[in-house]
C-alpha cells in the first residue's frame, strides 16, 4: 500500500545508546550461554541442546532487534506507522479504542499501549513494537519523551474525533 504524502505528525526514533546496550545485552547472554555449553559441557544431552538452542535463540534475537530497532515510527492524523516505502501499519486511529501510558499500564519501557477495536495480526519488532490481538505495545529502546508525546498527541486526535474511550 502506497504511502501519502500526509503530514507526520509525531516521530519515534530508537535512541543508539538503548539500541547498543539492548543488542549488546542479548548478544552477550547468548555468547555466555554457547561458551558454558562448549567450555563445560553438562552430563546429560538433553541439558547440551538446550543450552546450544537458548544461546543460539538470543543471538537471533540480538540480530532481530538490531534490525527491528532500526526503523522510526511515524504518527500521521490517519495511521501509527513504520517508516519508509515499506513501513508496516502498526494502527489507524480509527481503529484505536484507547492508549494507555501510567504508571498501572502493563507496557514496555518507555513506551505506551494502543487497545485496539478490531484485533489485527500478531507483528513482534523486539525493541520497538509489538502487536498481539486487541493489544499494540510501543516502546523499549525509544526516547521516553518522544512516546509520550506520541501517545499524548495520539489522545488529543481521538477526542477531536470524539472516538476517546474511558
Amino acid at each position: 500500500m502506497p504511502k501519502t504524502d500526509e503530514e507526520i505528525l509525531a516521530v519515534i526514533t530508537p535512541q543508539p545508546l538503548r539500541r547498543g546496550l539492548a543488542v549488546g545485552m542479548m548478544g552477550a547472554l547468548g555468547a555466555l550461554v554457547l561458551t558454558v555449553a562448549a567450555e563445560r559441557p553438562p552430563q546429560s544431552p538433553a541439558f547440551l541442546i538446550f543450552l546450544i538452542l537458548f544461546g543460539a535463540g538470543a543471538l537471533f534475537l540480538a540480530w532481530r532487534l538490531w534490525q527491528a530497532s532500526a526503523i522510526t515510527l511515524e504518527l500521521t492524523r490517519e495511521e501509527l506507522r513504520e517508516a519508509g516505502p515499506d513501513g508496516r501499519l502498526l494502527c489507524r486511529l480509527d481503529n484505536v479504542m484507547k492508549v494507555e501510558r501510567g504508571l498501572t499500564a502493563f507496557k514496555p519501557a518507555n513506551g505506551f499501549v494502543v487497545r485496539l477495536k478490531e484485533p489485527g495480526s500478531r507483528v513482534y519488532a523486539p525493541g520497538l513494537w509489538m502487536r498481539s490481538g486487541r493489544r499494540l505495545a510501543v516502546g523499549g529502546v525509544t526516547s521516553g519523551a518522544e512516546a509520550k508525546s506520541t501517545a499524548d498527541l495520539m489522545n488529543v486526535l481521538l477526542v477531536q474525533r470524539g472516538q476517546a474511550g474511558g
